[in-house]
C-alpha cells in the first residue's frame, strides 16, 4: 500500500535528493525493486518526481554509498539491498591478484596477457588495464618489444 509521500509523485522543497532516496530506499524495503534488479534509468526517475537528472544521481549517491545498490557498466544501478557485494571492475581484480602474488614473492616474471586473458576469461582489454594499473603503482615496467617484468625492490 502506498504510503501518503508515494501517493504524491513529485517531489518540492529544499534538498530533494534525500527526499529522493528515502523514496527509493522505501521501494527497495518493501520489494518495490527486489535485490538483482534493474533501478529506472536517471531519465526515467526524473520525469517519474519531476526533477533534474543531477538531482536524481545525488539521491542516488546516496543509496549507491549506503551499499543499497552497485553502478554495473553497461546495465545501469542495480539493487543489492545491503548485502555486501563487491563493486570491484573485472580489471581491478586481475590487477589485485596480481599485486598479491607479486608481494608474496610467488611470481618470478609477469605472465603474458595471452596466458592473463586465458587465466581469467577476460578480454585483451581488461588484462591491460589491469597491468597498468600495477605498472603506475611501480611494481612492473615494460620494455618495448619486450614484454612486462616485475620491478626490483
Amino acid at each position: 500500500m502506498p504510503t501518503a509521500d508515494e501517493d504524491r509523485p513529485w517531489l518540492t522543497g529544499k534538498r530533494v535528493f534525500p527526499q529522493l532516496a528515502a523514496r527509493l530506499r522505501t521501494r527497495i524495503t518493501t520489494g518495490v525493486y527486489p535485490v538483482d534488479s534493474v533501478l529506472p534509468s536517471e531519465a526515467e526517475l526524473g520525469r517519474e518526481f519531476r526533477v533534474a537528472r543531477n538531482t536524481v544521481r545525488r539521491g542516488l549517491a546516496i543509496l549507491e554509498s549506503e551499499g543499497l545498490i552497485i553502478t554495473v557498466p553497461s546495465k545501469g544501478r542495480v539493487v543489492t539491498g545491503g548485502r555486501d557485494e563487491s563493486t570491484a571492475y573485472r580489471y581491478e581484480v586481475i590487477a589485485g591478484d596480481l599485486r598479491d602474488a607479486i608481494k608474496r614473492g610467488e611470481l618470478a616474471e609477469v605472465p603474458s596477457e595471452r596466458t592473463l586473458r586465458r587465466r581469467y576469461s577476460a578480454s585483451r582489454n581488461t588484462v591491460r588495464r589491469a597491468l597498468a594499473v600495477l605498472e603506475q603503482e611501480g611494481l612492473i615496467h615494460a620494455q618495448q618489444g619486450r614484454g612486462r617484468f616485475i620491478q626490483p625492490k
